[in-house]
């Protein structure tokens, strides 16, 4: 069911890769962590003022959350001036999971500068569906150089 649109983003304390010592292990399933995504716990993320791309992807008993991480990540590169990227894994912040209404994973959720939720989307997203999600809530500015 997810949190739907226009819901304002629950702010709750979630492990950073600094809460585990930088043992990715504590914190993901995923076999090819990308530490920009576990540097904010989600209440920091939303006090910044920027967007979030939130992933909700536990791939240690997902293979679709391992693909669409990848995704993540390679939007991670073009836009990690503008926005947040953020990965909860559901055996370490279940909290995050219930608080967000998340049944089944992956599931995506973009998140404005205001602590809005614009986007949200059970399953896979592709690249291009992602990245017109991140699109729809960066600054005008940050709009015209992503195109």
């Amino acid at each position: 069911m997810g949190l739907s649109r226009g819901s304002v983003a629950p702010r709750l304390v979630t492990k950073t890769l600094a809460d585990v010592g930088g043992d990715f292990s504590r914190i993901t399933t995923y076999r090819q962590p990308d530490e920009r995504m576990y540097q904010y716990s989600l209440d920091k993320a939303l006090a910044t003022g920027k967007p979030i791309l939130l992933e909700f992807a536990t791939p240690g008993h997902c293979s679709v959350c391992d693909r669409q991480l990848q995704i993540t990540k390679s939007l991670l590169d073009k836009y990690q001036a503008d926005v947040l990227f953020l990965h909860m894994d559901q055996y370490e912040n279940p909290e995050a999971f219930k608080a967000y209404r998340v049944m089944g994973d992956p599931w995506t959720f973009v998140i404005d500068s205001q602590g809005i939720v614009r986007y949200q989307q059970p399953g896979v997203m592709l690249y291009g569906e992602m990245e017109v999600a991140i699109k729809s809530v960066l600054p005008q500015t940050a709009r015209a150089v992503a195109n």
